[in-house]
């Protein structure tokens, strides 16, 4: 085995790692895979045999590529500046649990609504907060990448870290619980049925609904009783809600006529939806292969 073979070696025993930092500074697959696939390109030009710690030096090279597409995203997409998107889901089947490939991207609980909350987050803020909470990436590391002290690394990952607190994202202990599937089948079929105080039951009374149609404008509707009316308008013949595992969190994909239509997200405490997080955008959706999905 030459030296570009072994060290092609290596870094693919680090990939899944290095893909779930991106995903979680990224909030998208495919600009994870570029930072990724950056990441490579830097270390196949580089001195390997210089590198003391090739997982730490990959997670820092992830971290600053990372950053720099996190600054420039929405000038590279050519879209207004206060362009709004929902973070990428990552969708398993709920009877099958979370598929071996997804499972490095959703350690940690990274689910849906945590990462809209880290979208809210400066890029500096993120970045101090995914390599130092998700990833142990000590605090002068951080702050090399950032260019800042140590301790302003350490006081970016503090603000953030208070305001993922109160934002209320993290689902009850054991996602995916017999009652959590419950709630979903229970909300699934009360939108259905077009039972407006069985969907109250499920919701809680101060639930945030976010709403990605591709717009560039995310819809936020919030309470249940307009949580409740938005479900029970938009049902219509040939729209089926199937259980799923959205970041491995319980939710559901709608499926129109045979098509994808729509993907939730859900957070539920104590047998109540907080947030519902639904991706609409049927430019997205139409790049994501759920065929399997629905055939079986």
């Amino acid at each position: 085995m030459d030296e570009r073979d072994w060290l092609a070696e290596r870094f693919q025993e680090h990939r899944p790692r290095l893909r779930a930092v991106a995903y979680r500074m990224l909030g998208s697959t495919s600009e994870a895979d570029d930072a990724v696939q950056e990441a490579w390109i830097r270390l196949s030009r580089s001195n390997a045999g210089e590198i003391d710690n090739l997982e730490a030096w990959l997670v820092t090279v992830v971290g600053r590529v990372a950053l720099n597409m996190l600054r420039s995203r929405k000038r590279r997409r050519e879209e207004p500046l206060d362009a709004q998107h929902l973070p990428d889901p990552i969708v398993d089947r709920a009877e099958e649990g979370i598929d071996p490939e997804h499972e490095a991207l959703l350690a940690d609980g990274v689910g849906l609504a945590l990462l809209v909350v880290l979208e809210t987050l400066t890029p500096a803020e993120r970045l101090a907060y995914v390599l130092h909470d998700m990833f142990s990436v000590p605090f002068e590391e951080i702050g090399a990448i950032l260019n800042h002290s140590p301790e302003a690394a350490r006081q970016l990952a503090s603000r953030a870290r208070r305001r993922i607190r109160t934002s209320h994202t993290t689902p009850d202990e054991g996602a995916a619980t017999h009652q959590e599937e419950e709630v979903v089948e229970a909300f699934l079929a009360a939108a259905r049925d077009g039972d407006f105080d069985a969907l109250l039951a499920v919701l809680d009374p101060d639930i945030v609904e976010r709403v990605d149609t591709g717009s560039g404008t995310i819809v936020e509707v919030r309470g249940s009783e307009d949580v409740a009316r938005r479900a029970m308008a938009v049902s219509q013949p040939g729209l089926v809600g199937l259980p799923a595992l959205i970041n491995g969190a319980p939710g559901w994909v709608s499926v129109l006529d045979g098509e994808l239509y729509a993907i939730a997200a859900l957070t539920v405490h104590n047998g109540r939806i907080t947030t519902m997080d639904i991706l609409l955008d049927p430019a997205r959706l139409a790049r994501l292969d759920l065929t399997d999905y629905f055939d079986s």
